[in-house]
């Protein structure tokens, strides 16, 4: 089976989403648990960008020995001068050249023509390969760019010395369809180049990027770039916790796999809410608060027959320590009898018919129910049968006298 490359780029496309600037000791932090989640690469920042950036990009590239290490740098002299120092204690370096390639940037916003973005691309590349054991060229809104001029441009690239190749829907423009038959395209286009690993980069800005990621692989991309929690510019990137479950959960249809250590991805996701501050929506995808949580009475009911009814993947498979049983107005008795039990209390049936009315009552007027309603309801009830039972047993001592 074929693998699919993981670039993590967290710490630099992901950083640049405002709210989520993180110090030099809290992106160590969270490049050890990239790391050790299994990705392939980890583009530790942009050095150009800040003296702040370039020291962390140098510390995470010292520290960071098991995946390779990649820095950020335009088709620029300076720019690929101060990612080269920023890589210069990695033990296995990527440097990342990006220029835009649409007539879009290069009219408006780099204001040079095809001719000026192709010397740019072929100097830098050229430099750099001779700099860097690994190159990765990317060219900048890719998804809106001139195919023929897109083919020319990546040739250019892989020739002067590019291993690897982005081509990313920088603004979330693309459908997966189009995604897919662009890098058809591009990958026939390098015929002659077999190695060549084309990598995807993609936005969510019409809720998009995980399926463009997954278009993209079957287009024949064998890297996907990606975030913890898909944080990154405007809507942000590509989730990795999405794609990582989609990938494992759909095996037989992608036919890939992926060194990700699944168990580490809820506790990656919990530090980098930690460390930001800034929590994920809890209708998220396999690290939200509702990812595992069940409220509705069919749901709760299948779940406790057979988690596979309701659940594609377990949530310790993923590091979340269990599945939540939410007690509601939604809620069945057979989630009420299996949370009593786990409370310590064997209800009868006619003790569960007295406990649900009481509960549902509550619930009507409450959000969710807690385990201290639910015990006092249950002693409620108990106490009632208990006062109900003594009356009769009086009841039946005058008559006998």
């Amino acid at each position: 089976m074929e693998t699919v490359q993981i670039f993590d780029t967290t710490l630099r496309d992901g950083e640049q989403s405002p709210g989520f600037s993180m110090n030099v000791v809290e992106k160590l932090k969270l490049a050890h648990a990239i790391e050790e989640l299994g990705v392939d690469v980890l583009e530790a920042g942009f050095p150009i960008a800040s003296p702040g950036d370039l020291d962390a990009t140098r510390a995470v590239a010292a520290e960071i020995k098991g995946c390779r290490v990649a820095a950020l740098a335009r088709a620029r002299q300076e720019d690929v001068d101060a990612a080269l120092r920023g890589l210069q204690p990695a033990a296995k370096p990527r440097l990342h050249i990006f220029l835009a390639t649409s007539d879009l940037h290069l009219k408006h916003k780099l204001r040079i023509s095809r001719e000026e973005a192709l010397d740019r691309i072929t100097r830098m590349v050229r430099f750099g390969s001779r700099h860097c054991d690994e190159v990765e060229f990317s060219a900048e809104d890719a998804s809106r760019t001139d195919l023929d001029f897109l083919c020319q441009v990546v040739l250019a690239a892989v020739e002067c010395g590019a291993k690897v190749i982005n081509l990313p829907d920088t603004v979330g423009y693309f459908t997966p369809a189009e995604y897919t038959a662009m890098f058809r395209n591009v990958r026939a286009h390098l015929a002659a180049h077999p190695h060549v690993v084309l990598s995807a980069h993609c936005h969510d800005d019409l809720g998009l990027a995980v399926a463009n990621s997954l278009a993209a692989i079957e287009g024949g991309a064998r890297q996907i770039e990606c975030t913890v929690n898909g944080i990154g510019e405007r809507a942000g990137n590509a989730s990795i916790e999405e794609l990582a479950v989609a990938l494992h959960v759909r095996q037989n249809h992608y036919g890939v796999a992926t060194g990700l250590v699944l168990e580490k991805l809820y506790p990656t996701s919990r530090l980098l809410t930690l460390i930001t501050n800034v929590h994920v929506p809890p209708n998220k995808a396999v690290v939200g608060a509702n990812a595992f949580a069940h409220e509705a009475g069919i749901h709760q009911d299948g779940i406790l027959k057979n988690p596979l009814t309701y659940e594609i993947i377990s949530p310790e498979k993923v590091g979340v320590p269990a599945r939540r049983l939410v007690l509601g107005k939604h809620s069945g008795r057979s989630a009420f009898r299996s949370r009593l039990t786990d409370l310590g209390f064997d209800t009868t049936d006619v003790e569960l018919a007295e406990f649900y009315s009481l509960a549902i009552a509550r619930a009507d007027a409450e959000k969710e129910i807690t385990d201290r309603d639910l015990i006092t309801f249950i002693h409620q009830v108990r106490r009632g049968q208990a006062s109900s039972e003594k009356d009769h047993n009086a009841s039946s001592a005058a008559t006998t006298r």
